[in-house]
C-alpha cells in the first residue's frame, strides 16, 4: 500500500493547499461576509434598521460585483497571487472597522470594499488553488475548496454566539478580526508560488469564442441564483424569527445553513460527475426553491430548520458547480468564466436586497419576497433547460 506523505508546511502538498483555500475562505467570505449574517439579529437591536441592513448587504455585493469583473482581467500568475492578497488585507481591515466604529457612512464604504476583496480571496484564490492542485482530475478537489463556504460559516457563527453571550456585537466583530489575522499568514504562505512557476507562468489572451450560447444561458442562470442566495443568505435569521413561536431560532437556523453546507458542494460535485453538471445543478437549484417557500406556508419550527439545511446543502454546492464548470469550459483562463459568471451572481446579489426591504415594508413580512425570489430561481431552471437543448442540438450538427 503505497504511503501518503503529508507536508502542511509545503506549499505544493495537495493537502495544505486545501487547507489554505478553505482558510482563506473562512478569512474573505465567512469573516468579511457571512459574519454579518451572524451578527444582524444583535445589530438590528443595538444599531440598524432592517432597511439599512439592506442597504449594507446590497453595496457589499456591489463591491463583490466590481471584484467579480474585475477578476476577469487578471490573466498572469504574479497577479492573482497580489490581489488575492490585497483581498485578504482588507477583509481583515474592513472587518476590524465594524468593531471599533458605529459611524453609518463608514459602515457603508467599509462594506463595498469587504465585497471587493471577498472576490478577490474566492475568485482570485479558486483559480490560485486550481491551478496548484497536482490532480488530473480536480472535480472532487475543487468540491472539498468549496465545502469552505460552509465551514467559514459554522465557524463564524459559533465564534459570534461563543462572544455574544458576554458581550456586543462590537466584541464578536473584534473577535473575528484577530483570528483572521493568524489564520491568513498561513494561508497566503501556502498560496504563493515559487519563483520558477511565476517565470514559467503564461498570459492567455482572453478569447471571446468561450461565450457560447451554451455559456451565456449557463451565465443567466447563476444570476438567477445569485438572487436564490442573497435573500436568505442575508435574512434568514430574521426570517425565522419573524414567524410566530420561533423567536431566538434564527441563529439555529444560521448555524445549519453552515452544518449542511460542509459536505455539500463534495456531494454535489460526485452527483455532477456521474449524472453531469448541468443535471445536478437543475436538482439543487429545485430544492433550494422548497427550501425558500417553507418559511411561506408553515411555522413549525423542524420545517423552518430544515429549510436552513435545504439552503445550505444547495447554495454551498451552486457555487461549487457553476465555479467548476465555468472553470473546465474556459480551459487555460478559468478565471475569465469563474469572473464572468460572479459579475451575473453580483447583479443577483444587488438587486435582492433591495426588493426584498421594499417587500418587506409594504407587506410586514418576508412572503412575498420568497415569493419573488423563488419564481426568479425558477427561471433560471428554465435557462438551464434551454442550455440542454443547445448543447444537443450543437452536438448533433
Amino acid at each position: 500500500m503505497r504511503k501518503i506523505n503529508i507536508n502542511l508546511l509545503d506549499r505544493n502538498d495537495n493537502v495544505a493547499i486545501l487547507l489554505a483555500g478553505i482558510l482563506a475562505i473562512v478569512v474573505g467570505v465567512g469573516v468579511a461576509r457571512f459574519a454579518f449574517t451572524s451578527l444582524l439579529p444583535p445589530m438590528l437591536e443595538e444599531h440598524l434598521s432592517l432597511s439599512y441592513a439592506g442597504v449594507l448587504a446590497s453595496v457589499n455585493f456591489m463591491g463583490y460585483f466590481s471584484g467579480a469583473l474585475f477578476s476577469i482581467t487578471i490573466r498572469d500568475i504574479i497577479t492573482k497571487e497580489k490581489f488575492f492578497r490585497i483581498g485578504m488585507f482588507i477583509s481583515i481591515l474592513t472587518t476590524l472597522i465594524l468593531a471599533t466604529t458605529t459611524n453609518d457612512t463608514v459602515w457603508l464604504i467599509s462594506r463595498i470594499v469587504a465585497g471587493f476583496g471577498a472576490a478577490m480571496v474566492l475568485i482570485v484564490g479558486g483559480a490560485l488553488v486550481m491551478v496548484k492542485l497536482d490532480y488530473e482530475d480536480k472535480t472532487k478537489a475543487m468540491g472539498i475548496y468549496f465545502s469552505g463556504i460552509g465551514v467559514a460559516i459554522v465557524f463564524c457563527e459559533l465564534v459570534s454566539q461563543f462572544v455574544l453571550k458576554e458581550g456586543t456585537f462590537s466584541d464578536a466583530w473584534m473577535t473575528l478580526t484577530i483570528i483572521a489575522f493568524f489564520i491568513s499568514i498561513y494561508a497566503i504562505y501556502i498560496l504563493s508560488f515559487d519563483e520558477s512557476l511565476k517565470q514559467d507562468a503564461q498570459k492567455h489572451k482572453l478569447s471571446k469564442s468561450i461565450f457560447s450560447p451554451f455559456v451565456i444561458l449557463l451565465i443567466l442562470a447563476y444570476f438567477t441564483e445569485g438572487v436564490g442566495f442573497v435573500v436568505q443568505g442575508t435574512f434568514l435569521p430574521d426570517i425565522i424569527n419573524s414567524l410566530e413561536g420561533l423567536n431566538g431560532y434564527g441563529n439555529l437556523g444560521w448555524l445549519i445553513v453552515g452544518i449542511a453546507g460542509i459536505p455539500s458542494s463534495i456531494l454535489w460535485m460526485r452527483l455532477a460527475h456521474k449524472h453531469g453538471s448541468v443535471n445536478i445543478i437543475i436538482l439543487a437549484m429545485a430544492l433550494q426553491i422548497i427550501g425558500i417557500l417553507i418559511p411561506t406556508f408553515t411555522s413549525n419550527m423542524y420545517m423552518n430548520l430544515f429549510s436552513g439545511a435545504l439552503y445550505g446543502g444547495t447554495f454551498v454546492g451552486l457555487v461549487a458547480l457553476f465555479m467548476h464548470l465555468g472553470g473546465k469550459l474556459a480551459e487555460k483562463n478559468p478565471v475569465v468564466l469563474m469572473g464572468s459568471m460572479t459579475a451575473a451572481y453580483g447583479i443577483g446579489q444587488i438587486s435582492a436586497p433591495l426588493y426584498s426591504v421594499a417587500l418587506i415594508e409594504k407587506f410586514g413580512n418576508y412572503n412575498t419576497t420568497l415569493y419573488l425570489t423563488a419564481s426568479i430561481v425558477f427561471m433560471g431552471i428554465l435557462f438551464l433547460l434551454i442550455a440542454k437543448r443547445v448543447e444537443h442540438l450543437h452536438i448533433k450538427s
